[in-house]
């Protein structure tokens, strides 16, 4: 039986790698890996606010909904149709209504325990303040996405 040999170059140099080599790739790919993480992990939290801002905005079109029929804005989430209480549809944030006027009130979508989002320090709490129909986005507009 024949056993392959490897041709070594002209040179008389053995083929392969040197532990050089290695190290000197070893290092670029790790230069631009510690480069790359944070810029991809910030559009990871970018992409799971979607799911506050979803849920606020849906707080938002229910209190219309229950101004119209009642005449003023709830002050539970629970009497609100089609939002949920407690956690948001993926679970990422937690939901908070509060009253603070006749005609206005806050909902607050707050990182869940557990949640990657509590790693979201520019936006860790999303806020949707509405006064007499008028609504403005917290803390940052860019928070929302937008």
């Amino acid at each position: 039986m024949a056993v392959a040999r490897f041709p070594r170059p002209v040179t008389g140099r053995p083929v392969g790698f040197t532990l050089v080599e290695v190290a000197t790739v070893c290092a670029v790919v790790g230069v631009l890996a510690a480069v790359a993480v944070p810029g991809w992990q910030q559009q990871l939290a970018q992409g799971r606010r979607a799911d506050a801002v979803e849920a606020l905005t849906r707080v938002q079109q229910a209190q219309e909904q229950y101004r119209s029929a009642h005449g003023l804005y709830a002050h539970e989430l629970s009497a609100l149709r089609g939002v949920p209480t407690g956690a948001t549809t993926q679970g990422f944030y937690t939901l908070a209504l509060q009253s603070t006027g006749a005609e206005a009130y806050r909902a607050t979508a707050r990182p869940s325990v557990g949640s990657p989002q509590l790693r979201d320090n520019a936006c860790a709490e999303l806020t949707l303040d509405v006064n007499q129909g008028f609504a403005r986005m917290g803390p940052q507009r860019r928070c929302w996405n937008r």
